[in-house]
């Protein structure tokens, strides 16, 4: 007798496919992210309102100056209470905010705190509305990527699906706020992810659009700027636009040095953090008094798009102090922590260098440099892409800004020579500088540094089977279908390695009607011609080597004898290595919010250098367990440039560059077992240290 099972029982045990759950998250949090920006620009803008009826007021009641006293007053005040906030409850809510969504994605598997949403969101709207030089389209990324990560959180997805609904919000920020969905897009998978791959792009796609869809809804459909469609008049403009790529590239580098410069003064300077804020405001503010009223404060776009659309009415040496004044402003502003984006001051620089290029060539070239503002548009594009690495972004975001596709091609040409000058002056990104400062080094939106810790020696496979040169292809058939391998070692009779002969030699040999009574050494690629590895080399340039030469597997030679064959090193075991090496990693990551959240109170990272004498010196981490403080994590440890996840057998060595997690209270006590110094002058030892 058959059961039959009401209907709407039967509904609850249906299982809709994980795809789609994963789509309809990236809706969610496309329209989250994109109220989300809503409220920030419309709280930014209430702010800024205040700030200025404040700065008239007090112009009003003393004069001039009184409004100027006024404004920095409110800027320090401001940056003063961001600190406060940002130093006692989330210090990923510092700076940019890029990077930290960088980070979480891969350090942290894409886990952030709710809480940066919120005080990410409300930092940057003071930071920005009270003149700080600073865009928002940084804050809103941080913001969407944390609603993504709460969704996937909460629907308790596995990484890989936590990862893209992180990206997923960090699409819908930048569509959001610069009404540009494809660039929104474009930029999650080629900043944050790393990675252009089909099992990203639908999700990402949908809460870019999601986004974009709320912020047209509820601020404005228009493109940011309206300019006029400035074309390319003709082929003679091509030289200037590639002069106006390598000039980008050297501004675009000037722009990362000095910023992490400015940064490294400001961490350096031992005094209460909530000052530095106050301090790097007040000195932003007293830059803009050089030119008031000139974009440079806040993120100064609706500036330099009135100019643009007026072809750059402004003279050469106005334009000349705007982009140096911007480019101070921007890097005392963030360099000092306070909450923002590099993205619109990136384009507010690019579009000034522009505007110079365009005006000279104009007057030199009248009949050839029509448009100045032609050369802003594309140097904005030039700019951002030379600091950020981003050129399909760049091209996109200005394109979708300005409405106007006439200058494509030139945009295409300056970002490109861009981001290759940037790139020798400057190794790094914008982006990637902050992260590889706490040892993490992205290629592919992977950590590579991590595999920097583990040698050849520790993952190679040391059982190989070889076969003698003078072997017939039809018994090396046989034996390859036999023993599954893949790739041979090739022995001469006194058993030294002749070379390796691989599966697709073979396929390669029928291919051409090869006889099988052929010997191995007619295939095989000799040992002079092998593409090999050494076990004390690390496994990240390994890596680096097959990556280049596409290879699969590297045999594993003796560095003083190379015709010892030691073993085969094997792709799928470094992918095993990494995988392993991140979980740990995580692992330690997620112990360290745990106790945080336990205990409360200021938590921070402390990096401690090992010295000869020092007590951790020839131990290991196991040996310190029981000096250590209860919650104090150490988190990895840097030794010879390579990066080391630390786990019970791991020996310390003077020269070691310990990164720790702790409370703020036990901060002594930590380094009193590391260093062996007495905890009442840990205090001066961090400061040592540090």
């Amino acid at each position: 007798m058959a059961l039959h099972r009401p209907l709407s029982h039967r509904l609850l045990h249906i299982h809709p496919p994980e795809e789609l759950v994963v789509l309809i998250s990236a809706l969610v949090v496309g329209l989250g992210t994109g109220l989300g920006a809503v409220c920030f620009i419309r709280l930014m803008g209430g702010i800024e309102g205040a700030v200025h009826r404040l700065a008239a007021a007090a112009g009003g009641a003393v004069g001039p100056p009184g409004g100027a006293v006024a404004r920095l007053a409110a800027m320090a005040a401001a940056g003063l209470a961001v600190g406060v906030v940002v130093e006692r409850w989330a210090r990923e809510a510092r700076g940019h905010g890029v990077p930290e969504v960088m980070e979480a994605e891969v350090v942290a598997g894409g886990r952030i705190r709710a809480r940066v949403a919120v005080l990410k969101l409300l930092c940057s709207s003071v930071t920005i509305g009270v003149g700080g030089s600073a865009g928002r389209e940084g804050p809103i990324v941080q913001v969407g990527a944390a609603l993504g990560s709460i969704a996937g959180q909460l629907g308790r997805f596995g990484t890989r699906h936590l990862r893209t609904l992180v990206a997923c919000g960090a699409a819908g920020g930048i569509a959001a706020t610069f009404n540009a969905p494809i660039a929104g897009a474009i930029f999650a998978l080629e900043i944050v992810l790393g990675s252009f791959t089909v099992g990203y792009f639908g999700a990402v796609v949908i809460s870019s659009v999601a986004a974009s869809v709320v912020a047209r809804v509820f601020l404005s459909a228009s493109p940011a700027f309206v300019v006029p469609a400035y074309p390319l008049h003709s082929l003679a403009e091509i030289p200037l636009y590639c002069l106006l790529g390598l000039l980008a590239g050297i501004v675009a580098a000037t722009f990362i040095r000095l910023l992490y410069g400015v940064e490294a003064s400001f961490d350096g300077w031992r005094v209460w953090p909530p000052l530095r804020y106050a301090v790097g405001m007040a000195l932003t503010g007293t830059v803009a008094l050089v030119l008031p009223g000139e974009g440079v404060l806040g993120p100064g776009l609706h500036a330099i798009g009135n100019a643009i659309a007026r072809n750059l009415p402004l003279s050469l040496g106005t334009m000349a102090a705007l982009l140096l004044l911007k480019l101070v402003a921007t890097s005392l502003t963030l360099g000092s922590g306070n909450s923002g984006g590099i993205f619109a001051p990136s384009l507010f620089m690019g579009a000034i260098l522009g505007g110079m290029v365009g005006s000279i060539a104009h007057t030199v070239w009248p009949g050839v440099a029509i448009d100045p503002g032609a050369y802003a548009i594309a140097g904005m594009a030039a700019v951002f892409a030379g600091a950020a690495r981003a050129p399909i972004t760049a091209v996109l975001i200005v394109f979708e800004m300005s409405g106007d596709y006439a200058l494509i091609l030139p945009l295409m040409l300056a970002t490109v020579v861009a981001t290759s000058i940037a790139q020798v002056l400057s190794p790094e990104s914008i982006y990637t500088m902050k992260l590889v400062r706490r040892g993490i080094h992205l290629q592919g939106g992977r950590d590579v540094e991590l595999l920097s810790g583990l040698s050849v020696a520790e993952l190679m496979e040391e059982e190989v089977h070889g076969v003698a040169s003078d072997m017939d292809l039809a018994t090396l058939s046989d034996l390859f279908a036999e023993s599954g391998d893949h790739c041979l070692a090739v022995l001469r009779e006194d058993g030294a390695l002749w070379g390796m002969v691989r599966s697709t030699d073979l396929d390669r040999a029928v291919q051409h009607h090869v006889s099988m009574g052929t010997r191995v050494s007619a295939i095989g690629v000799p040992r002079a011609k092998l593409v090999v590895t050494h076990p004390d080399e690390s496994a990240a340039d390994a890596l680096t080597r097959m990556g280049v030469h596409g290879l699969e597997i590297l045999p594993v030679l003796d560095r003083d004898d190379p015709t010892q064959l030691l073993g085969l090193l094997h792709r799928d075991a470094l992918v095993r290595a990494y995988s392993t090496t991140v979980s740990r990693r995580q692992a330690l990551h997620h112990r360290a919010q745990e106790a945080g959240q336990r205990r409360g109170g200021v938590t921070e990272f402390v990096e401690v250098e090992l010295a000869a004498g020092d007590r951790a010196v020839g131990h290991t981490v196991r040996d310190l367990a029981a000096t250590l403080p209860e919650e104090a994590i150490l988190i990895a440890i840097h030794r010879d440039g390579r990066t080391l996840i630390p786990h019970g057998a791991t020996p310390l060595v003077a020269g070691d560059r310990i990164t720790a997690f702790a409370h703020a209270e036990d901060v002594a006590a930590l380094l009193a077992a590391l260093r062996g110094v007495e905890a009442e002058g840990a205090a001066a030892a961090e400061e040592a240290g540090r």
